[in-house]
């Protein structure tokens, strides 16, 4: 499902039922509602045959066929057209989707009827399947527009489904276009402060046209989401990416660091000081890297180091599958399933090794930016280094996904196959084990299955078990990259060395000593402020970090391992995986 609400060029507009042509559109006619006499429609707040006006916005003139989207004015007897659904939707995800939007801007939007845009020859059928979506998406009256293919001219139709004997079911239907973003930026006035209409014009009604330009201000929240729908897949990278994260959390902490508003109490004060020197401090580090960096052409260095490591971690595992090939530690294999596995292996490393070569040239250039980014703080650059270190190892990842979802896949159908011995079988619905009886025909089959995947187990699972070691090297290496830097954007260093320098300040109780005790005189003490341990001012005063990795038990760790599920360092799995 798709909107398009604007952003496409308004080309080849033509008149609907001889009502508007291009040179016309300005010739706006009077939205005046006419008075309504009692013999209306029931249900209808319009008179039946009357002149209904479609405001329809250019940008949707080149969408594909679906449905209109917008808002039906009674008092003015219009319907404003905001957007157009495309195919293929789903009828459920549609009424979602306008009750968000109802529920974001207040604004009563519906489906008003469908759109028909034949660039190809007519279908037999499309026709017939536009009428029928009336019946799920209920509106009176409903709109029919329709859009010829190699025509200037549109057919536009407002049906009536609840009308009276001898009342025409059909009402003429006026076509207004609009600039959908003008009327979205523009204010409109009284008509007492617009100039004067020149020659020809006709007068609009202000609270008609007012209907128009609330309708569309208010509805951003459709535009918004069409936006989002578009550029998905934006916003999903950049949440996987550790330097976004991380600059989007450098960005939080430097509109705290600036705010205006003053602390309500120490503790807040606190926080803002331990942000400041948090912030500073990485800014400083990063300006020791920057300048080691550019210091005796070391980029130029790690440039030229980049591709034998490359090409030597790429020949290492060439020699890795070789020897899987064969006979890894005198193992038995089945020869025809390892054969595939590493072919399949090998030949992605040659594509990896291509890759690596191609980007060669540009390899200089690239740490040249990535040092540079430096200077935004220690923690942008070690951030950025962990991206890098996932693209170069982004062949490893391929073959843990490739050899666990293979793995996973014989672990489960053994498990299935299984219980099918035992007269058991897997309960979806109730997520449970029930008994189950199997036909002869059943188990004879179920034999041969477990039988086969039984004796491909052990090659599966020795390739599986390579890869997934590597992989848990990288993570491993990736984990102490975000270590350090949530070490860095956590630690309250102001505390700390406030601690360190006035342990008064920040105090844990107090203690008493005892100057003088002599009879008959009186008992002299000395107060004395407990400091506050080490410890507890890292626990309490302990900044928020951008880490939001999901934190796996050893035993839940070692679950997924032995069942092939993929671990993920970004996120956590809620639900059992069938």
């Amino acid at each position: 499902m798709g909107l398009v609400s604007r952003g496409a060029a308004a080309a080849g507009l033509g008149p609907a039922n001889a009502a508007v042509r291009p040179g016309q559109l300005n010739a706006v006619p009077n939205l005046i509602p006419t008075p309504q006499p009692e013999g209306g429609a029931r249900g209808s707040s319009r008179v039946p045959g009357m002149v209904l006006k479609a405001f329809f916005p250019t940008c949707c003139t080149s969408a594909d066929s679906g449905l209109l989207v917008g808002r039906w004015v009674p008092e003015q007897s219009s319907a404003v057209v905001l957007a157009v659904v495309h195919f293929p939707f789903i009828p459920v995800r549609v009424k979602e989707l306008l009750a968000q939007v109802q529920q974001a801007s207040q604004v009563g939007v519906a489906v008003l009827g469908t759109w028909c845009h034949r660039r190809q020859e007519p279908e037999e059928g499309l026709g017939r399947f536009l009428e029928g979506l009336g019946v799920i998406f209920f509106h009176e009256p409903w709109l029919q527009l329709c859009r010829e293919r190699g025509s200037t001219f549109w057919s536009c139709k407002a049906i009536q489904r609840s009308t009276p004997p001898g009342v025409p079911s059909e009402d003429q239907v006026m076509l207004v276009f609009y600039d959908q973003r003008q009327v979205l930026l523009s204010q409109l006035h009284p008509p007492a402060a617009l100039p004067d209409h020149q020659a020809g014009d006709a007068p609009a009604s202000a609270g008609g046209l007012a209907a128009v330009f609330d309708t569309v201000a208010r509805s951003k929240a459709l535009f918004s989401s069409d936006r989002l729908f578009r550029l998905w897949p934006l916003p999903f990278i950049c949440s996987k990416l550790s330097t976004c994260e991380q600059v989007r959390h450098r960005l939080g902490q430097l509109s705290l660091v600036f705010s205006t508003q003053k602390a309500e109490n120490p503790t807040q004060l606190m926080r803002k000081a331990n942000v400041l020197i948090s912030v500073l401090l990485d800014v400083a580090l990063g300006l020791a890297l920057l300048t080691w960096l550019h210091g005796k052409d070391r980029i130029g260095q790690l440039a030229d180091a980049l591709i034998p490591v490359a090409d030597r971690v790429a020949e290492e595992l060439q020699h890795l599958l070789q020897w899987l090939m064969g006979a890894p530690a005198g193992l038995k294999m089945n020869r025809a399933l390892d054969q595939v596995l590493g072919r399949f292996f090998l030949y992605h490393i040659h594509l990896w090794i291509s890759y690596i070569h191609l980007m060669s040239p540009f390899i200089e250039r690239i740490l040249w930016h990535v040092g540079l980014s430096a200077c935004l703080g220690l923690t942008v650059a070690v951030s950025l280094l962990s991206d890098i270190i996932a693209l170069l190892t982004f062949h490893i990842y391929c073959f843990y996904v490739y050899g666990a979802r293979l793995y996973c896949l014989k672990m489960y159908g053994l498990s299935s196959l299984w219980r099918l011995f035992r007269g058991k079988k897997w309960n979806v619905l109730r997520q449970r084990v029930d008994s189950c009886s199997y036909d002869l025909d059943q188990l004879f089959i179920g034999t041969l299955l477990f039988t086969i995947l039984v004796f491909l187990l052990p090659t599966t699972a020795l390739y599986y078990l390579v890869f997934t070691l590597l992989r848990l090297l990288v993570v491993a290496v990736q984990g102490l990259l975000h270590l350090l830097v949530d070490l860095i954007n956590s630690l309250p260093l102001y505390s700390v060395g406030l601690r360190l320098c006035r342990p008064y300040r920040l105090a844990a109780g107090v203690k008493f000593r005892v100057l003088e005790h002599e009879a008959g005189k009186p008992l002299r003490l000395l107060m004395q402020i407990n400091p506050l341990p080490y410890s507890r001012v890292v626990r309490a005063y302990r900044l928020p970090s951008c880490g939001c990795r999901p934190k796996l038990s050893w035993s839940s760790l070692c679950r997924k391992l032995f069942f092939g599920e993929l671990i993920y360092p970004w996120r956590q799995k809620g639900g059992k995986q069938d």
